[in-house]
């Protein structure tokens, strides 16, 4: 990258509909700046999974081509997102017994019982993705948020776990590599779309996200500021627009505009009298369609995906005053912008809504269409990437000053006790930080991928 290379970073949202690639870093005011963006038509994903690696790699070239000339900065590397009808999560609970109760616990010892977790024999072709700590427990004391620097025997945690299918996960990292770009991390996609729209506070009072792209809906709800449950519910924006092409016998390239322009998720606001006239093809008579018949037909699907997306929320168990999600729903991604689409999910879940805009991070002066919910993964995917190089920052500066340290350690070790030339040895302290799970994993993966060239 031409400019200082550790400040920016880049975010690849690999949709269904739409491949982004955003180049972004932070101001001065601790904000994200949105340096260019590249916009292009996704030809080879369906549902969030790649079906086709040569047409991908063309509209990630392209995407990726464009953001390089609006931004001025060379694309090296991209934090990449993953969702798809193959991503499932599960709870599980797990326990280490500690060989010496007497010292206290450190992040060694979390380490130890998450590395248990990846142990977990999956289905035959899923891998695990993440592995999210919830609450602990210390010798059966429970309801423990951080147990480091506690004494304890027995330490034992509750898990969001997040699995996936491996060829498709591999898939996409094979896209990424083909179109001259490295892979610096993968991200779940509901968790970055979640660091975009959600403030701490949503967080902490029970929120769920609902994402709604061109082909999956993401959910993803938090409560006391932790990931609680995450699903992908097969369906989105695309099954709107081929219901309206059924139905009203058009192109999809009419539907779509159609849903666009006229859609609403509320048949009750349209009047009988309201028509619509399409052109017909190569002089064909135009089509008439009653904008009243095309609500109709938008409202039935738009019913199906939320009544799905409510059978998730149930399932988490938001009716248990526990787990009551206090700041209701936040809709997310291109989908969310249909018309009354807020007060249909308000009507049918009985749960405050609203719409979710990345502008909560964003510099002031962003462009209106950055903003828009449907680059609100790829502002999430950019601001991880951000957090990830600021973390290996201050890792290479603590390794730095711990080498220094050990430098001159070792120059002033040779001490000799009452002149009999005894040599004291100091004991070495390795205080590098350790890397979480999910970066484990990357490096893991990108091995693999090196390997399979």
């Amino acid at each position: 990258m031409e400019r200082a290379e550790s400040e920016i970073a880049v975010g690849l949202d690999i949709g269904t509909t739409k491949i982004v690639a955003m180049v972004g870093r932070y101001n001065e005011y601790g904000k994200m700046e949105v340096l260019g963006v590249g916009k292009s038509k996704s030809l080879g994903v369906h549902r969030g999974v790649v079906n086709n690696i040569t047409q991908t790699i063309q509209s990630i070239q392209q995407a990726v081509q464009e953001a390089e000339s609006v931004s001025g900065v060379k694309i090296n590397d991209v934090t990449v997102g993953i969702a798809g009808q193959h991503i499932r999560s599960l709870q599980h609970s797990d326990y280490i017994t500690r060989p010496n109760a007497d010292a206290v616990i450190d992040e060694g010892d979390i380490d130890t019982l998450c590395n248990q977790v990846h142990k977990l024999v999956m289905l035959p072709g899923e891998e695990i993705l993440h592995v999210l700590p919830q609450e602990y427990k210390v010798d059966g004391q429970a309801e423990i948020k951080e147990p480091v620097g506690m004494y304890g025997g027995r330490l034992e945690a509750n898990f969001h776990v997040v699995v996936g299918q491996v060829t498709s996960i591999r898939n996409i990292g094979r896209c990424v590599k083909s179109s001259g770009l490295e892979l610096s991390e993968v991200t779940l996609e509901p968790l970055a779309s979640a660091n975009a729209v959600l403030s701490q506070e949503e967080k902490e009072a029970g929120v769920a996200l609902i994402d709604i792209g061109g082909g999956t809906t993401d959910l993803a709800i938090f409560k006391d500021g932790i990931i609680r449950h995450t699903a992908v519910i097969p369906f989105g924006g695309n099954v709107i627009t081929e219901d309206i092409k059924e139905g009203c016998s058009i192109i999809e390239k009419q539907a779509e505009l159609l849903k666009i322009k006229f859609g609403s998720a509320w048949p009750g606001e349209n009047k009988d009298n309201e028509i619509v006239s399409i052109p017909g093809l190569r002089g064909r008579e135009p089509k008439e369609i009653t904008l009243k018949n095309l609500s109709k037909i938008i409202h039935a699907r738009v019913v199906e995906i939320i009544e799905q997306v409510f059978l998730e929320i149930k399932n988490y168990g938001h009716e248990s005053p526990k787990k009551k999600l206090i700041a209701g729903i936040v809709l997310t991604g291109g989908g969310s912008q249909l018309k009354h689409l807020k007060q249909l999910v308000e009507y049918i879940t009985g749960m405050d809504t609203r719409i979710g805009y990345p502008n909560e991070h964003l510099a002031g002066n962003s462009d209106p269409e950055t903003t828009s919910p449907m680059y609100a993964t790829a502002v999430g995917l950019v601001m991880d990437s951000l957090v990830h190089i600021k973390k290996q920052k201050k890792a290479a500066i603590r390794e730095a000053v711990v080498e220094d340290t050990l430098n001159t350690e070792q120059e002033t070790t040779t001490t000799t006790i009452e002149g009999e030339g005894i040599e004291e040895e100091k004991p070495i302290v390795d205080s590098r930080p350790r890397k979480n799970i999910l970066e484990k994993w990357t490096e893991k993966f990108k091995e693999f991928l090196d390997n399979a060239e």
